[in-house]
């Protein structure tokens, strides 16, 4: 029997309080890597966005609008391969206001054109193409709310106040993670007729394809330059940016999961600590029979150090072992499907399953160097006299 596996058997001299430990290790590993994977997915968005597709907002804000008439502008461009158009609707289901999905006007044969990857049968684009009415709908949206090809369905308009009629004429699927599947598409006409004359003809960004991916910043800067001396300007940008430009108060909001991932592991190494150091204080007497017997204060700290790396190696690797069912099963499938635009790719990565892991053994390890050193430095006739 060596040292080591000596002081591993001490974390069993108190059962209760080292199974809750590691509980909570485990826990704040796992919150770890649910945050860090919220993060990762959404900066790597990048990565499954078209890069043969720009976008064209107004200059100044993602909510101010454009004229509809620059994507006519936009299509001679040379270079340009087809050009649609999409102004955010904001309508919300009446009979459950807390359910968000996207609802977007659109001119619907441009827009796949532009964006290929929705797929739907020919009959019902041809329906949806006849029907001033209709709508696109994503097959994940479809499945959540029960709606089918042929439904009639009522939203309350937000933006637009009122109460629209839409006829469900089709249901998209897609080819990559990059377009959400929850989203309602109609008809911009439906929308822009039934506005005042100074509200009508504008449009909130304009999405355009390029025939070489290695012209889309040449293009890029001709469309901003053609409408660098008009009242309304512009910026283009990559599809990326227009998703993170899209929810720009998102952030901030990942500036706080960073510092709250920060936060979580510091009170994981406070927590394990305080259970390290009071099984040190429990134990100060037997440290001072060891040292009597011969032990040097070496010893004594191992003993104190592995116990700490055993609860953080035990804790990590339970953590991570629930990470994949709980992020990747329960969590990932549900917010690709509602937020693919935003988190293409929503699973633990390997590299954020190892460093939590990492991470919590390294924690358990600093959390019991105090104590370690503490009683490294007891006086055995001291710890002798002490009793708990």
């Amino acid at each position: 029997m060596t040292l080591t596996s000596i002081a591993a058997r001490n974390i069993g001299r108190n059962k209760l309080r080292t199974a809750l430990t590691i509980t909570v290790v485990a826990i704040a590993t796992l919150f770890f890597i649910l945050l860090r994977t919220v993060v990762w997915s959404w900066t790597s968005a990048s990565e499954f966005s078209k890069k043969d597709r720009i976008a064209t907002r107004h200059k100044v804000s993602f909510i101010l609008q454009l004229p509809k008439r620059y994507t006519e502008e936009i299509a001679q461009i040379p270079g340009v391969a087809a050009v649609s158009y999409a102004n955010w609707f904001g309508a919300k289901n009446p009979k459950d206001e807390n359910d968000f999905f996207a609802t977007i006007a659109t001119d619907p044969k441009s827009l796949l054109e532009v964006y290929s990857e929705i797929k739907t049968t020919a009959a019902e684009r041809e329906a949806w193409f006849a029907d001033r009415q209709g709508a696109l709908i994503g097959d994940a949206l479809a499945k959540k709310e029960g709606w089918k090809v042929g439904d009639k369905i009522t939203l309350k308009g937000s933006i637009y106040p009122g109460d629209w009629v839409f006829n469900i004429r089709g249901i998209y699927t897609t080819t990559t993670t990059n377009v959400d599947r929850s989203t309602l598409w109609f008809h911009y006409n439906y929308l822009n007729e039934s506005l005042p004359e100074r509200r009508k003809d504008l449009v909130g960004w304009i999405a355009t394809n390029v025939r070489n991916s290695a012209d889309s910043g040449r293009i890029s800067k001709e469309i901003d330059a053609k409408f660098d001396s008009r009242d309304l300007q512009t910026i283009t940008m990559s599809e990326a940016a227009l998703n993170q430009s899209f929810l720009g108060m998102f952030a901030a909001v990942l500036k706080a999961i960073d510092i709250v991932s920060v936060v979580i592991t510091l009170i994981m190494a406070m927590i394990v600590g305080n259970t390290i150091a009071m099984g040190v204080r429990e134990r100060t007497n037997e440290y001072g029979v060891l040292r009597a017997i011969g032990f040097l204060p070496s010893h004594v700290a191992r003993f104190i150090l592995v116990e700490g790396v055993v609860i953080g190696v035990l804790g990590g690797l339970i953590g991570v072992l629930l990470g994949y069912p709980i992020v990747n099963g329960a969590m990932g499938r549900v917010i690709e499907e509602n937020m693919g635009n935003m988190f293409p790719q929503f699973k633990v990565q390997p590299g954020i399953a190892a460093f939590a892991f990492g991470l919590a053994t390294l924690l358990g390890l600093l959390a019991a160097i105090l104590p370690a050193r503490q009683a490294s430095k007891l006086q055995v006739v001291e710890a002798l006299r002490r009793v708990g």
